[in-house]
């Protein structure tokens, strides 16, 4: 296994559909990615903690024009989705290596459209809120980085999670746009091309109903 990881690591290394440290665009992509890596003017969508970015590269194949972007910490699991495009051929979608709190350091202000949060480790205890992806904190990150009226996605199967969310954005001041209990009874279950996460491939099997907000934040 260990010596898995390091040839993923490696092919991570020479692919250019990957950014992440020690490589050119790491530290000079903040502002750049439409001029200079897309070479377009397409709008830009996020999906963070994307692991194999199965939803990115399904959004990626099926809205070429736009462009989609991949974050996550762990280099095995963007390797997939990171080969998958590059074998499909789709040059509208990137992959970021690093932890969703120091996004800052790659956006401008206003350079990302749309934010999707899949499947977030929930933090459940009381002292685990700040590491929450939809805490007051994160709020305020994605506040930085999203246009005005930007929607923000979140898709859970933890009830407490959503609701938390719920009350989290209208204390922030934010809108809630669309909010269910029952995502696959709603009229968004096609929206995701019947692509799931591993964990809501593994919740739903077991009979759990996924949540699903959609609100802005400015």
């Amino acid at each position: 296994m260990a010596r898995k990881k390091l040839q993923r690591f490696e092919q991570n290394s020479q692919s250019e559909n990957v950014i992440e440290f020690g490589k050119k665009w790491y530290t000079t992509i903040k502002g750049k990615w439409n001029a200079e890596f897309f070479k377009n003017n397409n709008s830009i969508t996020l999906e963070l903690a994307c692991g194999r970015a199965e939803l990115t590269l399904a959004f990626a194949k099926n809205y070429p024009e736009r462009n989609f972007i991949g974050v996550d910490v762990k280099g095995a699991r963007l390797w997939k989705g990171s080969q998958t495009a590059i074998e499909e051929g789709l040059t509208n979608a990137a992959f970021l290596r690093t932890s969703i709190q120091y996004m800052e350091e790659f956006f401008v202000e206003d350079e990302v459209t749309e934010i999707y949060i899949m499947f977030p480790d929930p933090q459940p205890l009381d002292f685990q809120e700040k590491y929450r992806l939809t805490s007051e904190g994160f709020l305020n990150l994605y506040k930085k980085l999203i246009i005005p009226g930007g929607k923000i996605h979140l898709k859970t199967d933890n009830a407490p999670l959503h609701h938390y969310t719920v009350d989290m954005v209208k204390r922030y001041g934010g809108k809630i746009l669309f909010e269910t209990t029952a995502f696959y009874d709603s009229e968004l279950k096609d929206s995701h091309f019947g692509i799931k996460t591993v964990y809501e491939e593994m919740f739903t099997s077991k009979g759990e109903v996924v949540h699903y907000v959609i609100f802005t934040i400015s």
